[in-house]
């Protein structure tokens, strides 16, 4: 093992990655080095960022653990630490089955690590404030943590509780920095984004926010992350139409479309309403791409709920969707009032139905750009091909642009105009415009 070496391995969505980054970057100005889900763990000691959303997550978390409380019994790492999510949910039971961990943080104290790790004798010296938790030219930007609404199936309230804002000039003071380290890209994240603001104005500024953020010289892309479909800010448009750098892509997680299910579900919206928004911002920004998540086998789900998801995905036609399968989480509304009633196998199915439905229309939608010159930024090399992304697509999760590399040299984190000359189902291919 190698002393003074902390690696710190994330699990679940970015926002526990923001959390990873802000640890490192105190650690390291405490002199530690810190490596990220390095493919090698060397380090003295390792801190698990888990995830405690849906049970597959829960199990990867625990799976992870297990696996490193191993490793600390053999003696092969110095010390055990998890945070996050699951540790938040579940530290008491964490504790007592799983004692090798050294010590157990949740998502909201776990700075405390700083206090608990004894400082090392021989420090590095680092004190950039961006690391390799992603290519360094994006970042992740959390401007709250929390949730205040109380959807029926959703943990997380319980997890990470009420909405808090972070002040929109400490916001504004981390853009700044970062881009003086030399991001250009910012992927802005919260559970709710469009309730950014309530808690600290008095009302939501999350317009505002991204209006000044996309001021900031340097910045060349803001992409938008999870927002809410009931009262939907529309001015956040119009600083979408103001600033070229405000990239035209909205993920807002809609669940579902039966007005039956999204009353179960709690969701304050009805298909009607939801329907109109889809309208208002497809009118109001002409060639946005929408991403979306649906859920499939929610407790009283019949087959005419689900083929009335399906026929709103036929008409929706969203550019991006992922989907899931209900999973029932103890604490929540829906496991304390409604029966876990529609079988594992029919879940299955339906949402291998739902996302077949979605491949075919994301692959006619990605055809059409065949011919159209867009402008792409280069994220890495693989083999012969440099692979980067346009403004409607997110890190890893979205599809990407491949680029031949034909004796070409391409730089990293730089943008280029491509013209598109090929279409799969979640890539395509382009030719830098000389």
């Amino acid at each position: 093992m190698k002393k003074n070496q902390i690696d710190i391995i994330t699990l679940g969505c970015s926002k526990n990655l923001v959390d990873s980054e802000s640890l490192m970057r105190m650690f390291q100005r405490k002199g530690f080095v810190c490596k990220h889900d390095a493919e090698r763990v060397e380090g003295e000691y390792v801190v698990i960022n888990t995830c405690g959303f849906i049970e597959d997550a829960k199990q990867e978390s625990i799976d992870t653990i297990l696996e490193f409380a191993q490793a600390r019994e053999e003696g092969l790492i110095g010390g055990l630490y998890v945070m996050g999510c699951l540790s938040q949910r579940y530290q008491k039971e964490l504790e007592a089955e799983i004692p090798q961990v050294d010590k157990y943080y949740g998502k909201f104290n776990f700075r405390q690590l700083l206090e608990d790790l004894p400082a090392p004798t021989v420090k590095a010296v680092d004190e950039s404030m961006k690391h390799d938790t992603t290519p360094s030219h994006y970042s992740y930007i959390k401007i709250s943590e929390g949730c205040d609404r109380n959807c029926a199936y959703c943990a997380i309230p319980i997890i990470t509780g009420k909405h808090v804002s972070r002040p929109k000039e400490e916001i504004l003071d981390e853009v700044r920095s970062l881009v003086a380290e030399g991001v250009k890209e910012f992927q802005v994240i919260a559970q709710e984004l469009t309730y950014y603001g309530v808690d600290l104005y008095g009302k939501r500024q999350i317009a505002e926010l991204i209006d000044e953020m996309a001021q900031i010289k340097g910045v060349k892309w803001i992409r938008l992350h999870y927002a809410y479909p009931n009262q939907f800010p529309m001015e956040l448009l119009d600083v979408m139409r103001r600033h070229d750098n405000v990239c035209k892509y909205l993920d807002i997680a809609l669940q579902h479309i039966s007005d039956r299910m999204l009353d179960r579900m709690r969701r304050n919206t009805t298909k009607q309403e939801t329907m109109h928004l889809i309208e208002k911002l497809r009118e109001a920004m002409p060639g946005i791409h929408l991403r979306t998540t649906l859920m499939v086998g929610f407790p009283g789900e019949t087959e005419e709920d689900f083929q009335e998801l399906m026929e709103f995905t036929r008409w929706a036609r969203f550019e991006r969707m992922g989907a899931f399968a209900y999973s029932e989480e103890e604490g929540t509304y829906s496991a304390e009032h409604y029966e876990d009633d529609v079988p594992k196998e029919i879940k299955d199915a339906r949402l291998s139905k739902l996302m077949r439905l979605q491949q075919s229309i994301a692959a006619e939608i990605e055809a059409e750009k065949i011919g159209k010159t867009m402008k792409v930024v280069v994220d890495r090399r693989e083999g012969d091909y440099y692979v980067g992304r346009t403004e409607f697509c997110s890190p890893e999760v979205d599809p990407e642009v491949l680029i031949p590399v034909a004796n070409r040299r391409l730089r990293k984190g730089c943008f280029y105009d491509v013209k598109i000359t090929g279409a799969e189902e979640f890539d395509l291919y382009g030719e830098v415009v000389k």
